[in-house]
């Protein structure tokens, strides 16, 4: 039941005919308005800078603004933007638009809207006159057709969210190696687990399934092993993925136990549904500290830790223990206020490959294409899977994940459907005798390309990937630049310059999907894709959106806004909303809009006084 298996969705939900809001496409009628035109606002303005405007001292009336008015306002709204934008963020978004250019989105009315299909149905397509993107949209939708469907597609949010009550870890298990009998091979065993699983329950029968798939990954090289007098400790992760679609994460540490003379290594292993992979290091640094002294001190440990409270982001729970000599001792264990990055190790992905492969894998993956990375580390394969898989935010890869693939598994790559798994070099011979169609093959430890489609270079919107490339290149140099801000120290380490580089992609993009989410009477939202798509301005990102739309990753993320009851929160939200705020205001009714909404503050804030 339970072991890497193919991710299952839903349909997308059924597009509603609706009326968009005012908000959501930049349409208007200039004729009706010429007469009464009021002065422009140069920017797009936010909650926070209406909270702004407030506290000056402007007329109580909309009609009474002033052309120097309204320009010392949009001064100050625009500094306190800029102020609120990290710098380095700045010079991320200054590199994208000296590449991409002015054009960003195009002025859709709704007549022009509603003919757009008709026109097409007229003209060659944008996608005809390159049959390379047509077979890609048709491999996606193939690949969506072959999957099975499920209640929900996985986000991001929802893994943070679901479990969010639940206890810290579901259970602990050491792993050792076993001599087969009348062979001079070893097989992985459970050789002890914490808590006992003693009752008849469906909950109970479910674990039992998971505890026997769980040595193959704590040991996926069992096969190779012969005892060793010396080993460094090595530290892991996989995944588990059940039948509906649940996550489970491994968290291991691999060591040789204490003792004389040649003997097997044995694996301390925490399973849990929080993916929170600095949290679990340091309570197998508490391990291995206890296991170093006497293997009877870490089941206390552990008993004490499966007491503690399951931590709400941000939070830091306390754990009390006891060690012999050293008395009464509170491990303190701290879940991130923002765990997307926290498992993520961006050195170990650099150190290994090369800018222009690592974006050829990156947009492989956006593609929904098998990826396999082949390392000589256990450590590798997990940093690295982990790592590509974050540069996705803030869309979540929906199907097979297995960082450490067991050598016994082997035959998964020869699946049909989209995965990203690891193999341990030892497997590599095995793996080229495999029938594996159209997949990408990568060599972790020689930063090359073992088999490959010849279109990785093509995939992306090409000034967008000059881009990526260009702020990937320099970023020792961006990070070194001067800060004078906190929120600046936030961003300026290599996980958060990377992390910031890739959401500009996706804001540059995506960024626009909100405006083309519409309500009903009945409050249920809807995705408008062909005006999304069509806004757009660049045709190589047209194109681009005409493939990625198809993918399970871009149905999942409209899928979860349009279900949302509140808006969503989150870094892509943010630098969306900053986004947003930079395009020129080509819609008058914007203008009024917001004029008119300042007027009913003012009012409220005049009875008030």
């Amino acid at each position: 039941m339970w072991g890497p298996q193919d991710r299952k969705y839903n349909n997308p939900p059924t597009q509603l005919s609706l009326k968009p809001s005012s908000q959501s496409l930049r349409s208007g009628n200039w004729s009706e308005r010429k007469s009464h035109r009021l002065p422009r606002l140069p920017k797009r303005h936010s909650h926070d800078d209406m909270l702004l405007l407030a506290q000056l001292s402007l007329p109580s009336s909309p009609s009474s603004l002033n052309e120097d008015s309204l320009s010392t306002t949009s001064e100050l709204l625009s500094s306190r933007r800029a102020r609120r934008i990290p710098k380095l963020v700045q010079r991320i978004n200054s590199i994208y638009n000296a590449k991409r250019g002015k054009k960003r989105l195009k002025k859709l009315s709704m007549s022009s809207v509603e003919t757009a299909s008709l026109r097409d149905e007229n003209s060659e397509s944008e996608s005809d006159s390159d049959d390379r993107f047509k077979a890609h949209t048709q491999r996606l939708v193939h690949i969506q057709s072959m999957l099975k469907r499920a209640p929900s597609y996985r986000t991001l949010e929802l893994e943070l969210l679901e479990w969010q009550e639940r206890e810290l870890f579901e259970y602990f298990v050491v792993v050792s190696l076993k001599k087969k009998p009348s062979r001079n091979t070893y097989l992985p065993e459970v050789s002890y687990q914490f808590p006992k699983l003693d009752r008849p329950t469906k909950q109970m029968r479910e674990a039992e399934e998971r505890l026997k798939a769980i040595p193959q990954f704590c040991f996926p090289d069992a096969k190779d092993w012969l005892p060793v007098s010396e080993y460094s400790s090595e530290t892991f992760s996989f995944m588990l993925t059940g039948e509906d679609g649940s996550r489970r994460f491994g968290y291991c540490r691999r060591l040789l136990p204490s003792g004389k003379g040649p003997r097997l290594p044995e694996v301390y292993c925490v399973i849990s549904r929080l993916g929170c992979f600095g949290l679990f290091s340091k309570v197998l640094d508490e391990v291995e500290r206890r296991r170093g002294i006497s293997a009877a001190l870490v089941y206390p440990f552990m008993r004490s830790l499966m007491e503690s409270p399951f931590p709400a982001p941000g939070k830091t729970i306390k754990v009390k223990t006891f060690l012999p000599g050293a008395g009464n001792e509170v491990l303190e264990l701290r879940r991130p206020m923002d765990s997307r990055l926290e498992h993520v190790d961006f050195e170990c992905l650099f150190a290994c490959l090369s800018v222009r492969q690592l974006i050829r894998i990156f947009a492989s993956l956006l593609l929904e294409r098998r990826v396999i990375f082949v390392a000589d580390k256990l450590s590798t394969l997990s940093s690295c899977s982990h790592a590509v898989v974050a540069l996705l935010y803030p869309f979540s890869w929906q199907h097979t994940f297995i960082p450490v693939l067991p050598a016994s598994m082997i035959d998964i790559v020869c699946c049909p459907t989209p995965f990203l798994v690891g193999l341990l070099s030892s497997s590599l011979p095995r793996l080229k005798g495999l029938p594996v169609e159209e997949a990408l093959m990568v060599n972790l430890g020689s930063d090359r390309f073992i088999r490959q489609m010849d279109d990785e270079d093509t995939l992306l919107p090409r000034k967008l990937q000059a881009a990526l490339e260009q702020a990937l290149e320099r970023k020792s140099e961006l990070i070194s630049q001067d800060s004078d801000s906190d929120s600046d120290d936030e961003c300026n380490t290599l996980n958060g310059l990377v992390s910031e580089v890739f959401i500009r992609f996706f804001v540059e993009t995506v960024g626009h999907y909100s405006l083309f989410l519409t309500q009903s009477e009945k409050g249920e939202r809807a995705f408008q894709r062909e005006a999304f798509r069509k806004s757009v301005a660049s045709k190589s990102i047209r194109r681009f959106l005409e493939v990625f739309m198809e993918s399970q990753m871009f149905a999942g993320f409209i899928q979860d806004r349009e279900l949302r009851k509140c808006r969503a929160k989150g870094l892509f939200e943010q630098r969306v909303e900053q986004y947003l705020e930079e395009l020129p205001d080509t819609e008058q009714s914007g203008m009024n809009k917001f004029l008119r909404g300042l007027g009913n503050k003012m009012k409220f804030l005049h009875k008030k006084n």
